[in-house]
């Protein structure tokens, strides 16, 4: 029997973060062990075996053998299984608050990742639309809720685990989309938030250099590890180290850049 649970996971990948910060904030850093798994490789047959063929990362394995999926519920298991004060609210309706507001992360996680993979520069505000108006809900829920901010509650908690990953994933958009949030009240809020998010020490495992650096196929509509026409070597690619490379080039309607030109030529 395993000493303690195993997470497979991605390094850069927003939905292992959330597990990163979590075990941060509950100072259990070691409670889990970090496998990490090279999505530009075939998957690991007996990996594959575990998860009964299904790719999906994170995904944890219990000491007794038992494969929990899906970030959101290995979230929920170790901040229950842990010792010590959870991350989620202990008051029932303080917690069905933060479970309202983390029901919103989906849509927007999808909003800006179709955003960045759009390959129609005539699409483009199509994109912006959409995310703006969930970046608008999202402020007129902690308007409501928490107006006095920056928290949803009194400090960093488990929604703020939930979308910290993705604020910071979305320094793609900014970089390759020119994304801005307007000023202006209706965004105030969840300005303030998102800030408050990207620069609280917990959330430190990733920086914008990386996921720039990283996510570029992405950029170019190819995810999760796929490779982009013309190219041998993908973004996600552990060798070269990312710190190693270059700056991809911004504009992702005009030029494909080269392995060669992103550093990853051998």
């Amino acid at each position: 029997m395993l000493s303690k649970p195993i997470v497979y996971h991605i390094p850069v990948c927003p939905f292992s973060q959330r597990l990163e910060i979590l075990l941060t904030l509950r100072g259990q850093k070691d409670a889990v062990e970090f496998r990490v798994v090279d999505i530009t490789k075939p998957r690991d047959p007996e990996l594959l075996a575990k998860t009964r063929g299904t790719t999906a990362l994170p995904v944890l394995e219990t000491p007794d053998g038992t494969i929990l999926k899906e970030s959101l519920v290995i979230l929920r298991f170790l901040d229950e299984v842990l010792e010590g004060p959870a991350l989620r609210r202990s008051d029932p309706t303080e917690h069905a608050i933060e479970s309202m507001l983390i029901a919103k992360e989906g849509p927007f996680t999808m909003a800006g990742y179709l955003y960045v993979m759009n390959q129609d520069r005539a699409g483009r505000d199509d994109h912006n639309k959409k995310l703006l108006a969930l970046y608008r809900d999202i402020n007129d829920f902690l308007a409501y809720h928490a107006p006095q901010g920056p928290w949803l509650f009194e400090c960093f908690g488990l929604a703020e685990a939930v979308f910290a990953p993705m604020f910071k994933r979305f320094w793609f958009l900014d970089y390759y989309e020119g994304f801005e949030l307007p000023e202006g009240k209706e965004y105030d809020r969840v300005r303030e938030w998102r800030r408050a998010c990207l620069d609280h020490p917990a959330t430190a495992q990733v920086s914008e250099e990386e996921i720039v650096k990283l996510y570029y196929d992405y950029a170019l509509g190819a995810g999760n590890g796929a490779l982009p026409k013309g190219r041998s070597v993908s973004s996600f690619a552990f060798s070269p180290a990312w710190q190693d490379r270059p700056w991809p080039p911004r504009n992702k309607y005009d030029h494909m850049a080269s392995d060669a030109e992103l550093g990853l030529a051998g």
